[in-house]
């Protein structure tokens, strides 16, 4: 059995692209910082932040990755609304394969963030079990106003066949 169909093969290439409305702000850092258990002082005290070289206040690095904020996408049954990219493979269950961050230039609280996903490729496999897999990945880039590149997000979501009842 084949997961990957033409329909899916034809999407790959695909990009959308996602603009917060506003500027981040200090507010989102903090409750964010505090939201993820990290008392950092670089993302609430200005004057830490000076004295450790930055103009001011910094984002946590995966703040921005968090399209959920800005995607203005309608929530899924799940009720998640960032970016998805809404593949339905039927007799398949979708597991995370995870997201590998490089970090290019710390964000700060008056950066506009815009993310710009694309769907990279999707690749047939089998599991050690036998079962047919679909690797799927996509890879997001995160630019601010100025377009300087803030991170890129490799993303892998893999879709294992479930096994047949007998």
């Amino acid at each position: 059995m084949s997961l990957l169909t033409d329909e899916l093969r034809a999407r790959i290439g695909t990009e959308v692209t996602y603009t917060a409305p506003e500027e981040l702000g200090r507010a989102a850092i903090r409750y964010f910082a505090r939201a993820v258990g990290d008392d950092n002082p670089l993302y609430t005290d200005d004057a830490y932040a000076r004295e450790h070289g930055y103009p001011g206040v910094v984002a946590p690095p995966t703040l921005i990755c968090e399209t959920n904020q800005y995607a203005d996408v309608p929530p899924d049954p799940d009720g998640y609304a960032g970016h998805d990219w809404h593949i339905d493979i039927p007799g398949s269950r979708k597991v995370r394969g995870g997201n590998t961050y490089t970090f290019h230039r710390h964000v700060r609280p008056d950066d506009v963030i815009t993310a710009t996903w694309r769907l990279a490729g999707a690749t047939e496999r089998s599991t050690s079990g036998g079962q047919d897999m679909l690797i799927v990945s996509s890879v997001a880039t995160y630019t601010n106003q100025h377009g300087d590149l803030l991170c890129t997000n490799e993303e892998t979501i893999i879709y294992v066949a479930r096994k047949e009842e007998r």
